[in-house]
């Protein structure tokens, strides 16, 4: 994490990885996205000017949880056709969980989310099967450091 080297600090995270195994292709790659971070700040620094461009981001909107009986235990999974299709529109009518009984639970939203972090283990105990986000695209100012 670089929370030291900003006035609002900055989070990286890659993936996917699961929880409690070191990979070494996730390792190297989030190494390299450092490297690139430190590489940025250092030329920033030294007064190099930035170009304007546009980015593209997710913006959270809200977790989904898992569907739940009364007593609080999952009665459905994540569907098979939304597995690993983090970062994808998910649209009205595409199939979100699958029942235990083998039922699909639909998604019923009014327009296209784009979910993440679905399925991670560490947030079954938070109630949390994705977060749901929207797409946008931000037009970046040209960026150079204030002398």
């Amino acid at each position: 994490m670089l929370f030291r080297l900003g006035m609002r600090g900055n989070g990286l995270e890659l993936g996917a990885q699961p929880q409690g195994v070191l990979l070494a292709d996730i390792y190297l790659r989030h190494e390299q996205l450092v490297h690139t971070c430190l590489d940025f700040i250092h030329k920033f620094n030294q007064g190099q000017v930035f170009p304007s461009e546009t980015l593209e981001v997710h913006r959270i909107l809200h977790v989904v949880d898992y569907p739940r009986n009364k007593d609080n235990e999952l009665t459905a999974m994540i569907h098979p056709e939304l597995q690993y299709k983090d970062w994808h529109p998910l649209k009205p009518g595409d199939p979100m969980f699958l029942g235990l009984a083998g039922e699909t639970v639909k998604y019923d939203g009014d327009s296209a989310i784009y979910p993440a972090f679905i399925n991670e283990a560490a947030y079954y105990e938070k109630g949390i099967a994705f977060w749901a986000t929207k797409k946008e695209t931000l037009n970046v100012q040209q960026l150079q450091v204030k002398t």
